[in-house]
């Protein structure tokens, strides 16, 4: 949503972002070169390179990596390009996964990873410095998996893969030798509950700002979606109606990021606007830090994990991600005070970038009705 995305970030008080893979690098380039020149509102943006994936792709855009000479070469076409970052996708081995890494590390760039046919502690091993979404996608204590192979290639084999996750706890040996590898070998877990959140039966109703942000054709379609996430699931093995997992896992998801930081984990917050249609820029990620929140951590823990350390992983703590004198004029005034209750991150009413003012209430106006069309 090259239109409406980049100032739905900036009306949401987010003044820097890192795409997190990408199915248009030219396009987000291009959109990052004007909005530095000033053309169009937006937030600073790291962009990030193409979807790293390998064969099987269900998206028909992503090229599919065979070799790690194939991805080493797609890794500096990128950089070459202005990509500042990359992401592994579900369908890479581990050799052409350590291509990347290596390659993406000798340009002095991040690497990470939404991964399923690699686990956690493999991907952490061959070097990777982030992992998207959680334990939540993390394959490598289902007793099928094989060496690398995504055991999650149809809706009956994740519902299988989910299943056997959830009957663990995060208090579990094995789940808890996971996180001190990461916490080892400093890998970072970004955060991304809002597109988790719509998956569970009876969560949270939808925002009226979100939906009046869609075109009609995405908010019904939404809906549709979000209406049967609330019904009982036809399980595809047996063909019984069973409630949906994907609550088990939101909760899990939860109780595995609090104790990844409590164990001295790096966390980052994110929202991936995907999923069922209703997680939006801007609004997710105030979204985010609510429910952060709801996870257990106090209001100013939450806010420091979508500012300071989000800054400290893109290597900007010295201009960004905090305020002191003589960093970047990057601010937001909200009407309220969230570090005591937290829905008021949602009351912005100007967002400085730059030391530029922008009205954050224009600025979604600007957009009503645009998300799913541009």
């Amino acid at each position: 949503m090259a239109i409406s995305f980049p100032r739905l970030y900036l009306a949401g008080g987010v003044t820097t972002i890192r795409t997190a893979g990408s199915i248009e690098p030219y396009m987000d380039l291009a959109l990052k070169q004007q909005i530095d020149r000033g053309e169009v509102p937006g937030p600073h943006m790291h962009v990030t390179g193409p979807y790293l994936e390998g064969p099987h792709t269900w998206a028909p855009q992503m090229t599919e990596l065979k070799t790690p000479e194939e991805a080493v070469a797609t890794v500096n076409f990128w950089a070459d390009r202005g990509a500042d970052n990359f992401k592994a996708y579900n369908m890479l081995s581990r050799a052409v996964l350590k291509g990347a890494i290596d390659a993406v590390h000798k340009r002095g760039l991040k690497i990470t990873g939404h991964l399923c046919s690699i686990g956690f502690r493999e991907a952490a091993a061959l070097g990777i410095d982030d992992l998207e979404h959680g334990i939540s996608v993390d394959t490598e204590f289902f007793s099928g998996k094989k060496p690398d192979e995504c055991p999650s290639t149809s809706r009956a084999s994740m519902v299988a893969v989910t299943d056997e996750l959830n009957k663990m706890q995060v208090s579990d040996a094995p789940i808890q030798e996971m996180i001190r590898d990461l916490v080892a070998h400093h890998v970072a877990v970004t955060s991304t509950l809002p597109v988790l959140e719509l998956l569970v039966a009876g969560k949270t109703p939808q925002q009226q700002r979100v939906l009046d942000a869609m075109s009609e054709e995405a908010r019904n379609r939404f809906l549709e979606r979000r209406v049967r996430m609330d019904l009982p699931m036809k399980d595809p093995r047996t063909g019984e109606l069973r409630p949906t997992p994907w609550g088990r896992s939101y909760e899990q998801e939860k109780e595995f990021e609090r104790a990844f930081v409590h164990a001295g984990g790096l966390l980052l917050a994110g929202e991936d606007p995907t999923g069922i249609g209703g997680d939006l820029a801007g609004f997710g990620d105030q979204r985010e830090v609510e429910l952060l929140v709801e996870a257990g951590f106090t209001p100013l823990e939450a806010i420091h994990v979508a500012t300071s350390n989000g800054a400290l992983y893109l290597g900007e703590l010295d201009r960004i991600g905090t305020i002191a004198p003589g960093k970047q004029a990057d601010l937001v005034v909200i009407k309220g005070d969230p570090s005591k209750k937290i829905e008021d991150i949602e009351n912005v009413e100007k967002v400085f970038k730059d030391g530029i003012a922008y009205d954050s209430a224009k600025l979604v106006e600007s957009v009503r009705g645009l998300v799913g069309i541009r």
